[in-house]
């Protein structure tokens, strides 16, 4: 199976110029916990529900102010919608993250979750062995 026939197509992104409160304000209308982060529709970071929590509200900076620019991961893995899904489930394993921007002709198109992968009764145990590598701690 290919990630194109499980990946959500309707997402959000935010520009690296966008507040904090920006960012927040989509998780919270989409219903997600990461957002990417584009410029001209390249993919070029991305900010999680959990970069918010840690590298601005348990700063005490100030979410209208404070850029995702600041706080985004920058260059995120990408996947392609032509790959495999466990392909894509082994990205998501290695890199210890839970969503996959989805990426083509250099222009964000989807992006695939781990909860998406694992709706797929063939895709299972894909899924479960990402979540077991992801939810390991890292070592620093």
């Amino acid at each position: 199976m290919k990630v194109r026939d499980i990946m959500s197509k309707d997402i959000a992104s935010v520009s690296s110029d966008d507040s904090i409160e920006r960012a927040a304000q989509l998780m919270k209308q989409y219903d997600v916990g990461s957002i990417p982060v584009c410029s001209q529709d390249k993919v070029i970071g991305i900010v999680t529900d959990r970069d918010i929590a840690l590298r601005t509200v348990a700063s005490g900076q100030d979410t209208k102010q404070q850029k995702v620019s600041d706080i985004m991961t920058s260059d995120p893995a990408v996947g392609d919608p032509e790959m495999n899904v466990k392909d894509a489930a082994k990205i998501m394993s290695e890199r210890q993250i839970r969503r996959l921007p989805i990426v083509e002709n250099n222009s964000l198109v989807g992006i695939v979750a781990l909860g998406d992968i694992s709706l797929e009764p063939a895709h299972q145990d894909s899924a479960e062995e990402a979540l077991k590598d992801i939810s390991q701690p890292n070592e620093f």
